[in-house]
This record gives C-alpha cells, sequence and structure tokens, in this order.
C-alpha cells in the first residue's frame, strides 16, 4: 500500500502538456510543434496509469520521430524532456549498431544500458533517503578511531542489559563518554579538519582482464567480468587523510552497508520499464536503401533487430528481465538522403507521431543568444566573471553575430546553432586568452569589434569553412 501511496505522489506532480511546453522554452527556441508532441506524449504516460488495469498495459507508447536538420534542437527537446519527467534517459546513435552477424553492438545493450541508469538513479535516491543515519553512523566511527574504546566498554555493550559490570568500569566509562562528546563538539565545530587519521579502505584495483566481444555477447561479457570480481578478493589499504575527507569516506562506506539493493533494483526496473526514454539519433542513416549488398547491407538489419524493442520485448539484463513494451522511444534524423518512408513498413508503424522541426533563421539566433537560461552569451559572461572580467555585449552586435552564424550556415554546411559556438569561440579567443593579465575589468563588445575579429574570416570562404 506505502508503495501504491509513492507512486500516486509521484504521478500528481506530472506537469500539464502546457506546463511542459512552457519549461522547455526556457532553453530551446521555437520548435513549438515538437515540444507540443513531447509534452503530450510525457502527459499520456500519466494518463495511462490512471485507465483501470485491464486496459493500461494494452496502451502503447506514442513514440516520436523528429526530422530536422542538425542544430535545431532535437537532442536538446529529449534530454530536457527527460530531466523534467526525472527519467531514465539514453541517447543512443543507431549507427553504433549492426545486424548480429556483422561487428558492431548488439541493439539489447541500449535497453541493458538503460538499465544501469536507472540504477544509479535510484541508488541515489536510496541513498539520500538513509543519508541522516549514514551521517550519524559515520561521526560514531570516526570517534571510534579518535578515541578508541576500552575493552571493557565495548564487553559492557555487547551484554547488554547484563548487570555483570564493575562499578570501576562504569565511572572510567562516564569519564571518557565526557571526553567522547568533547571530541564530539569539536568535530562538528570544524574544529579538527587539519588532524589527520589513519583509515583501512578497500582498494579498488583489480587485475585487469581484457574482455573481446562481437555483436550479441555483452550478456557474456558482465557476466565474465562478475566471475572475475568475485575470484579477485578486495584488497584492504591504509590511508592517512584530513578528517573531511575521512567524514566522507566512511560515510559512503556506510551508505552502501545501509541501501537495501534488491528494494534499488525492484525499483530500478520498474522506473526503465515504465519511464524510460530512448533517444535514438542519426535513424536517417539506417533507412534502407536501393543497395543490397557491399558495406550497406545491414542497414535494413538494424531495423529488424531494433523493431522488437520498439514493440515490445523482454530483454535480459544482470538485474533481471526488463519488459521494453512502455519504453518512449524519440528517433531523430536529418532524412535530407533518405525519408522516413524509406524505413521498413512495420518499424514506421512504430513511430506514429511524425514532427518536421524547423531551420534556425537569423531572428532565431538573436534568441539563442539572449534568452534562454542557459544562453551563451550568458556563459560566456559568467566564465569571465570568475576573471573578474565583464563583458558587456551591445544589441548591434548580438545581431551582428546572429548575422554572421547566418550567413556561413548559408555559403557552408547548414549546422545549425553550433555555429554560434564557433563564432563565439573565435570571437572571445583573444579576451580568453588575455583575461588572466588584463587590467581593463570592463570590456564592451560592439558591432565594430565583432566586425573586426571575423570580417577576415568571412571574406574568405576557404577560412570561413574551416574555422567557422
Amino acid at each position: 500500500m506505502e508503495k501504491d501511496g509513492t507512486e500516486k505522489d509521484q504521478l500528481m506532480k506530472v506537469l500539464t502538456p502546457r506546463e511542459i511546453v512552457s519549461e522547455l522554452d526556457k532553453y530551446i527556441i521555437g520548435q513549438d510543434q515538437a515540444k507540443r508532441s513531447v509534452a503530450i506524449a510525457l502527459r499520456n504516460r500519466w494518463r495511462r496509469q490512471q485507465v483501470p488495469p485491464e486496459l493500461r498495459d494494452e496502451i502503447a507508447p506514442k513514440n516520436i520521430i523528429m526530422i530536422g536538420p542538425t542544430g535545431v534542437g532535437k537532442t536538446e527537446i529529449a534530454r530536457r524532456l527527460a530531466r523534467l519527467a526525472k527519467s531514465p534517459f539514453l541517447k543512443v546513435e543507431a549507427t553504433k549498431f549492426t545486424e548480429v552477424g556483422y561487428v558492431g553492438r548488439d541493439v539489447e545493450a541500449i535497453v541493458r544500458d538503460l538499465t544501469e541508469l536507472a540504477v544509479n538513479m535510484a541508488k541515489k535516491e536510496e541513498q539520500e533517503s538513509v543519508k541522516v543515519k549514514a551521517r550519524e553512523l559515520a561521526e560514531e566511527r570516526l570517534l571510534d578511531i579518535l578515541l578508541p574504546r576500552k575493552k571493557e566498554e565495548l564487553r559492557g555493550e555487547e551484554e547488554g542489559e547484563k548487570e555483570k559490570i564493575l562499578e570501576v568500569v562504569r565511572t572510567e566509562k562516564t569519564e571518557s563518554s565526557s571526553t567522547r562528546e568533547k571530541l564530539r563538539r569539536m568535530l562538528r565545530k570544524g574544529k579538527l579538519d587539519e588532524r589527520y587519521v589513519e583509515l583501512e579502505v578497500t582498494d579498488s584495483n583489480v587485475p585487469m582482464v581484457e574482455i573481446f566481444s562481437a555483436a550479441g555477447l555483452e550478456e557474456m561479457e558482465f557476466n565474465v567480468k562478475e566471475v572475475f570480481g568475485n575470484i579477485f578478493p578486495s584488497k584492504k589499504k591504509k590511508r592517512r587523510v584530513k578528517i573531511p575527507e575521512a567524514t566522507e569516506i566512511i560515510f559512503q562506506e556506510e551508505s552502501q552497508k545501509l541501501i537495501d539493493m534488491d528494494r534499488v533494483i525492484e525499483s530500478a526496473v520498474r522506473m526503465t520499464e515504465q519511464n524510460g526514454i530512448i533517444f535514438l539519433d542519426e535513424l536517417d542513416k539506417i533507412a534502407g536503401s536501393e543497395s543490397s549488398y557491399g558495406p550497406d547491407v545491414s542497414r535494413e538489419g538494424v531495423q529488424r533487430d531494433l523493431l522488437p524493442i520498439v514493440e515490445g520485448s523482454t530483454v535480459i539484463t544482470k538485474y533481471g528481465m526488463v519488459k521494453t513494451d512502455h519504453i518512449l522511444f524519440i528517433a531523430a534524423g536529418a532524412f535530407n538522403v533518405s525519408r522516413p518512408s524509406d524505413l521498413l513498413p512495420e518499424f514506421q508503424g512504430r513511430f506514429p507521431i511524425r514532427v518536421e522541426l524547423d531551420s534556425l533563421s537569423m531572428d532565431d539566433f538573436v534568441r539563442i543568444l539572449t534568452e534562454p537560461k542557459n544562453a551563451l552569451i550568458i556563459q560566456y559572461k559568467a566564465l569571465l566573471a570568475t576573471e573578474g572580467i565583464e563583458l558587456l555585449f551591445e544589441d548591434s552586435a548580438v545581431r551582428e553575430i546572429a548575422s554572421m552564424a547566418s550567413d556561413v550556415n548559408e555559403r557552408t554546411e547548414n549546422i545549425g546553432a553550433r555555429r554560434l559556438h564557433t563564432v563565439m569561440e573565435k570571437l572571445l579567443d583573444e579576451i580568453s586568452y588575455d583575461a588572466p593579465d588584463m587590467t581593463a575589468k570592463s570590456v564592451p563588445i560592439t558591432k565594430k569589434y565583432v566586425e573586426e575579429k571575423l570580417a577576415d574570416i568571412l571574406e574568405d570562404e576557404n577560412l570561413s569553412r574551416y574555422i567557422l
């Protein structure tokens, strides 16, 4: 009953589609249709949990294909969505996988990697819940190191309520406990931070065993690793560290002891199956071509191998069986050579939502530079503020940067908003280099400054091709 209550509390916190789009707007400029589609897909998960149990398993996730050139925000939309939903999120490139029988990764490794991420997330949550208890135990262990207990005291604790302890021992215990309390107060106030203690820690260096595995043998790979890990016992080594570092080391050890790994794994598998998001990038690169031989022979095979996972199957992982029926798949590709219709018909059918993302204009570039919470100009200002330098960007300079980035995209390869990174890096190269030695603490970035720094490169098409 408690578990059901927790799940309901989590579901109540799910944002409405309008709120999801509003959150995405803080980081991504434009692409309203794509934001609407992913917002609806995320909300549908919450809706599925509300329907009667007999119908719940019948409702399949509404997978999405995002079509658009590079650098327009496809990956960022998926990543931000996962962060909002607090879901396990994995980005993979479709070209890294191959048909069984060829050299490359097995597609089932995607689900294993996602489950591993979910286990780490669940472990962090569990660690957070035992943090207070772990801190208390770490403090006691540290005090034991600073003031070792007498054998009589330890024996007295073990005997518990038995009244066989000598009166003398009780007196000594009172004296030592008052010393222990003094040490505790000093420890909490940070007065012992400069003291060193000797700790016995587990040596993490294990013998290197190289495992070579072909496609389809990842399962054997991690099993072999586990076997070798058990063969070689963990070695202990002594380290001399300061009190704050010792506290952290002991805290981590105590946290691990308190964590219930069975509950963590159960939670992680459930999280993967119900909330997992897999982002399949470069889907257009595995779209079928007319060629049925040569290097393209395995493209259609990758789709056939991906199909059972997208359709819903059970994958064996080291944490148990994981069903993929309700994992949300978001695929993306430029589709400038191939088209979504070149994909296998049954594969297309598993991605009912198609969204075309717009190319970015100069006005979009201006907004990207200034509006998002993580805008490039905000990032560069913060970086150089660490050197005591304030960058002052004039509006005309921002428009000139956007204009130049847009111009280079048209003349050479269109890489979308990523062009702004190269332009900004080239523009601020000199300031970034000289920053520690500069006497001027305020640097205005004007339109004239931008033109001077980038004019030569823009005029020479060969230079702009390779530098910007």
